[in-house]
C-alpha cells in the first residue's frame, strides 16, 4: 500500500507513530468519449464565455461569484496566507460513543499503521478504544487542508475515517415538506411489515453483497472486445406501483416457499403389526 501521510497519533502524552494508506479502492470504470464517425478521442479546451477564444492556463485566475457576473478575483497568494499549516500530528481531543455519531458525517476511510517500535502503543490504544466501545475525534492536514477525524478500532486495524463538519450534513428538517406526513398505518400493514423485516435479519456479511453491475459491465466489454454478439434482456417498467399489502404478503409467501423447499421430506410412518 503507497503511504500518503507519516506522522503522530497522539493521545495525551501518549505518541505514535503511524503511516496513512487507503482503507478502500475505487471499482468504477471509466470511459473515453469518441467522435462516432472515426473513434477519435474527443478534448476539451478551456475557452473564453464572451468570445470562445481558448485560454491557456497562465492566464486562468480563480473568482468568487458574489452577484450575478461579479467576481471577487482569488489569487495564489491570497489562499496559501490562510492555509492551515501543515502538521504532522493527528491529536486526538475527544472520546465519544460510537453509537452517538450519525453515519452521515463519515466519509473516507484510511488505515493507520505503526512504525518501527510503535506497536506496544498502537496495541494499548487500539485495545482501550475497543474494550470501551469508544472512537476519538481528531483534526489533521492533509494536502493543505484540514480535515475532522474518527479514530477507531477495526479488529486489528486503527482506522482514520474523515467526516464532514456539521455544515456539511444536510439536517432532516431541511427536506421535511417533501417527506410523507399523516400517513395511518394500520396494525395489520405494521404487523406484517415487521414480521417480513424479522424473518430477513441475518449477521451482515459483506462479501455476500457483490457489485453484479460492475462484473455485466466487464463481461460485456470483454464479449465485445472478442467481437461476441450480446444480447440484453428489456427490463419491464410497465407496472411502478403495488399494493402495498399485495407486496408484504408476496414476499412473506416467497419467504415461506423457499423456507419450505430447504425442509427435508417426512419419513413416513412405519406400520405396527
Amino acid at each position: 500500500m503507497k503511504t500518503m501521510w507519516k506522522g503522530l497519533l497522539s493521545f495525551g502524552l501518549v505518541n505514535v507513530p503511524v503511516s496513512l494508506v487507503k482503507a478502500t479502492r475505487s471499482k468504477n470504470i471509466s470511459f473515453n468519449q469518441l467522435r462516432e464517425s472515426d473513434f477519435s478521442k474527443i478534448q476539451y479546451k478551456k475557452v473564453a464565455a464572451v468570445d470562445g477564444a481558448e485560454v491557456p492556463m497562465s492566464e486562468i485566475v480563480k473568482g468568487y461569484e458574489v452577484s450575478p457576473d461579479r467576481y471577487v478575483v482569488i489569487s495564489k497568494n491570497d489562499l496559501e496566507a490562510i492555509a492551515p499549516k501543515s502538521s504532522r500530528i493527528i491529536e486526538i481531543s475527544d472520546f465519544v460513543k460510537i453509537e452517538e455519531i450519525d453515519n452521515r458525517f463519515f466519509d473516507t476511510s484510511y488505515y493507520l499503521l505503526p512504525d518501527q517500535g510503535a506497536g506496544k502503543a498502537y496495541s494499548l490504544l487500539l485495545k482501550s478504544m475497543a474494550e470501551e466501545n469508544v472512537v476519538g475525534i481528531a483534526r489533521f492536514v492533509l494536502r493543505e487542508k484540514e480535515y475532522l477525524a474518527a479514530i477507531r478500532p477495526t479488529g486489528q486495524a486503527i482506522t482514520l475515517t474523515t467526516m464532514r463538519f456539521a455544515d456539511e450534513v444536510v439536517e432532516v428538517r431541511e427536506i421535511e415538506n417533501d417527506l410523507p406526513a399523516n400517513i395511518e398505518l394500520t396494525d395489520k400493514e405494521m404487523k406484517m411489515a415487521k414480521t417480513l423485516i424479522n424473518s430477513l435479519v441475518t449477521n451482515f456479511d459483506a462479501a455476500r453483497y457483490k457489485n453484479e453491475y460492475h462484473a455485466q459491465v466487464l463481461a460485456m466489454i470483454q464479449a465485445k472486445a472478442e467481437k461476441e454478439e450480446i444480447v440484453t434482456k428489456p427490463v419491464d417498467t410497465s407496472s411502478s406501483f403495488v399494493n402495498l399489502m399485495a407486496a408484504l404478503e408476496a414476499s412473506m409467501a416467497t419467504i415461506k416457499q423457499n423456507e419450505s423447499k430447504k425442509k427435508p421430506p417426512r419419513k413416513p410412518k412405519s406400520k405396527t403389526a
